[in-house]
C-alpha cells in the first residue's frame, strides 16, 4: 500500500507543480516590442481566383504600420507521392504574386506548401522515402517559377527525430531560395516528444530544424491549456526553449491563434491572441534578438478583434 501511495505522489506531485509553473511563467510586465519580423498565414483562396484586386489593396492596406514581413500563402497541399497539380490547384498565383508585390512591396511572398505525413498519418506522405522527396523539391522549384519569393514547409505530424524530414529540408534548400517551417511545439515536460502522438520535438531535433531553414514558426496553439494564464505561460516557455536552440541566423516566429475554436485540444476563451502575445513578450524578455516576431493564424478566421489584441499588445498601438 505505501509503495502504491509513494507511486502516486511521485505521478501526482509534478502534476501539480507543472500548472502552477507555468501560471508563474505569465507573471510580470514584459517590455519587449515588435522587431518587424512578423508573418501571416493565407489561405488558398488568395491563389485560386477567388480574391480580387479589392482584395489584395485592403490585405495591404491591413498589413500597414505592422511588423509583418512575410505571407505564408496556401498553394498545395501536395500529393502523398510529393507531386502538385499546380495549374489547377493554384491557377492565380502569378496574379496574386505580381498583385501584392505592387501593393505591398517590402512584404515576401512564400509558398505554403505540406500534406499530413507518415507513420502518425496513414495514408500520408513517407518522407523517408528518397523518390516522394524528390518530387517535394521539384513542387517546390516549380512554385518558385511562378514568382514565389520562398518556400514554407508545414508538414504533419513529424515524428521527433525523423531523418527524412530533415534531409528534405537539407534539398530543398539546396534550391538555394528562403526556406521557413511550420515548427511542432517543444517537448515542455518528461520527454512527451516520446510519447507516439507526434505533437512535440525534443528541443535538440527543433535545434536540428532550425539549423537547416531561414525561418522557423512554432504552432504554439492546440495545446489544451483550460485558462487564458496557463496558455500565456506556455507560450512564454516554448519561446524560452525555442530561443536557447535556435540558431542567430535564424529568425524565430511564436504563431498566434486568430481563430476560434472549442474543444479538448484548443479551448478558445484561454488560447487568445492577447495571452499568446503577452506569453511570447514574456519568453522574449530582455532577448537582444532583432530576427523575432510573431505569425498569426490563419487570415479567414481572423477578426478585428485578434487584430487588436496583436496591435495592442505587440506593436503597442
Amino acid at each position: 500500500m505505501r509503495r502504491r501511495l509513494f507511486l502516486l505522489l511521485v505521478f501526482l506531485i509534478p502534476l501539480g507543480i507543472y500548472p502552477l509553473s507555468l501560471r508563474i511563467q505569465y507573471d510580470g510586465e514584459p517590455s519587449a516590442r515588435t522587431r518587424n519580423h512578423d508573418a501571416f498565414w493565407l489561405g488558398h483562396a488568395w491563389v485560386d481566383g477567388r480574391k480580387t484586386q479589392a482584395d489584395i489593396t485592403a490585405l495591404a492596406k491591413q498589413l500597414q504600420g505592422t511588423g509583418i514581413r512575410d505571407l505564408y500563402v496556401h498553394t498545395g497541399p501536395l500529393e502523398h507521392d510529393g507531386t502538385l497539380a499546380l495549374a489547377q490547384t493554384a491557377p492565380a498565383a502569378s496574379w496574386f504574386i505580381t498583385a501584392m508585390r505592387a501593393a505591398a512591396p517590402d512584404v515576401r511572398v512564400q509558398a505554403w506548401l505540406g500534406d499530413v505525413v507518415q507513420p502518425g498519418k496513414n495514408p500520408g506522405m513517407d518522407l523517408a522515402d528518397a523518390a516522394v522527396r524528390k518530387q517535394v523539391v521539384a513542387s517546390a522549384k516549380a512554385v518558385l517559377a511562378q514568382g514565389f519569393q520562398g518556400i514554407h514547409y508545414d508538414f504533419e505530424p513529424v515524428r521527433s527525430g525523423s531523418r527524412g524530414y530533415l534531409a528534405v529540408l537539407d534539398e530543398t534548400r539546396a534550391l538555394g531560395a528562403p526556406l521557413s517551417v511550420a515548427a511542432h511545439q517543444i517537448d515542455p515536460l518528461w520527454q512527451l516528444h516520446r510519447i507516439p502522438i507526434d505533437k512535440w520535438w525534443s528541443q535538440d531535433y527543433f535545434r536540428q530544424v532550425a539549423e537547416r531553414v531561414n525561418q522557423i514558426a512554432v504552432m504554439s496553439y492546440d495545446t489544451a491549456m483550460p485558462l487564458e494564464s496557463l496558455y500565456g505561460g506556455y507560450v512564454a516557455k516554448q519561446t524560452k526553449l525555442a530561443l536557447e536552440v535556435t540558431p542567430p541566423g535564424t529568425d524565430l516566429l511564436m504563431g498566434l491563434p486568430a481563430y476560434w475554436e472549442s474543444n479538448p485540444s484548443h479551448w478558445g476563451h484561454a488560447e487568445t491572441v492577447a495571452a499568446a502575445v503577452r506569453g511570447a513578450r514574456l519568453g522574449l524578455a530582455d532577448s537582444p534578438r532583432q530576427n523575432f516576431g510573431l505569425a498569426l493564424y490563419v487570415d479567414f478566421t481572423a477578426t478585428d478583434e485578434h487584430w487588436a489584441a496583436y496591435r495592442a499588445g505587440w506593436l503597442g498601438q
